[in-house]
């Protein structure tokens, strides 16, 4: 087993102190918005030999994928760790995003390379070969973005916003108009796509609605029944005045998770993290497709090829229970399934539910990690990396602790 040392994205939509105030060290001072946990090539974890050397964890694996990742995971996956598990905290709105399929990850970034594109180009659409499903486990109430509302909904508060500007005496804009007429279409596919198309490609004529919205809302125009939505629309607009995406916003669900509500995001469902502190795994690729909501390069075209437009339930994991007391998170994918761990002060070793290798981090009290073959003690803050063969591995509270522990570990979802 390694201890890893973890690299922090200050992104400047991150929190200035969540993930500091969880992890129980020192603030940096400035936005950290994820703590990347994991060996993709980009921000790979450091493992501490016990000798005292430090290795980048993709190039340990890499000297011996086999010993490291296992025969199952290597066969399946190649000859890397397939999950990323990031602690993320969000001060303001992520970019509205989705994230292409496997077959079309492979595409684009082999087109992208033999077009010449730089890896590192602002403008790149694929930066690896790999999708990328995640999922979220809210550490603090979570607010999001996820997946289209029915076509009927979302008219429904675009008819709203109509009636309040015209209560105002405001001229309704002609793009309000379309998009109510975009859904009001028989077909679920079409009208999405239609209204979200509208909306994706911007232009002053949105930017101006926008406004008009947004000025007429704030003067005190009823938000019922949608306060939720027009709520965190301008919410949003706060941050991004005028961008597409605001009015977009209103085309999607809106989630507020409470700690341990679990959702996970397959690929082509367009979303958005709004606000709070949560434990993200996904498969290990960095892979995006932005529609709004940043500064950074948006590929409309490609974007409405990745995009699944069709109304969605929220695509919930519910946890199941082992006899050992860890609550294991299982989605629809192979490569990752999550598990969280509380110890109280003298409770009994939990086995570890691994199939593969692991990442183990520790964000309250401590834990000893405990193998046939070694031991390593974790305080919170901590993380290690589990290779394949070291399994089985049992967590234990600390002999002596008086506070409870709390674990969580990612492992393949291989067998599943």
């Amino acid at each position: 087993m390694y201890q890893i040392e973890n690299v922090l994205r200050p992104y400047a939509w991150g929190s200035t102190t969540a993930i500091a105030d969880l992890l129980g060290r020192p603030a940096s001072g400035g936005p950290e918005a994820e703590l990347w946990i994991g060996a993709h090539p980009d921000s790979p974890s450091t493992a501490l030999h016990p000798n005292g050397v430090t290795q980048p964890l993709n190039a340990l694996i890499e000297s011996d994928p086999d010993r490291f990742l296992g025969s199952e995971s290597l066969a399946e996956f190649g000859p890397r760790l397939p999950f990323l598990t990031k602690l993320l905290a969000a001060e303001q709105p992520l970019s509205l995003q989705v994230h292409p399929s496997l077959e079309q990850a492979q595409e684009g970034f082999a087109r992208e390379n033999a077009a010449g594109v730089p890896a590192d180009a602002a403008t790149r659409n694929y930066r690896d070969n790999n999708h990328k499903p995640e999922m979220i486990f809210p550490l603090t109430p979570f607010r999001a973005l996820c997946g289209f509302r029915s076509p009927a909904d979302s008219q429904s508060i675009f008819e709203h916003l109509a009636q309040v500007l015209d209560s105002a005496a405001v001229e309704i804009p002609a793009v309000i108009r379309n998009v109510i007429a975009d859904l009001a279409q028989a077909d679920e596919s079409t009208a999405l796509k239609a209204a979200f198309s509208r909306l994706i490609k911007g232009g002053g004529d949105i930017s101006d609605a926008i406004n008009e919205v947004v000025a007429v809302l704030s003067a005190g125009a009823p938000l019922e029944p949608h306060r939720e939505a027009l709520t965190a629309m301008l919410d949003i607009n706060e941050a991004f005045p005028g961008d597409p995406g605001v009015l977009i916003s209103l085309l999607l669900n809106h989630l507020t998770l409470e700690p341990g509500e679990v959702v996970y995001l397959p690929a082509g469902n367009i979303h958005a993290y709004l606000h709070g502190l949560g434990v993200e795994v996904m498969a290990s690729s960095d892979n995006v497709l932005r529609g709004g909501l940043t500064p950074k390069h948006v590929d409309v075209p490609e974007l409405l090829k990745t995009v699944r437009f069709e109304a969605l339930g929220v695509p919930r994991v519910e946890a199941s229970g082992t006899e050992f007391g860890q609550e294991l998170y299982r989605p629809p994918f192979k490569e990752f399934q999550l598990q969280r761990i509380e110890l109280g002060p003298g409770a009994e070793p939990v086995p570890l539910a691994q199939t593969g290798p692991a990442v183990v981090v520790v964000v309250s009290g401590s834990v000893l990690l405990d193998s046939p073959k070694s031991d390593l003690r974790l305080q919170r803050g901590a993380a290690a990396f589990i290779p394949d063969l070291e399994a089985p591995v049992n967590v234990h509270p600390v002999q002596g602790a008086t506070e409870t522990s709390i674990a969580f570990a990612v492992t393949t979802g291989l067998g599943n």
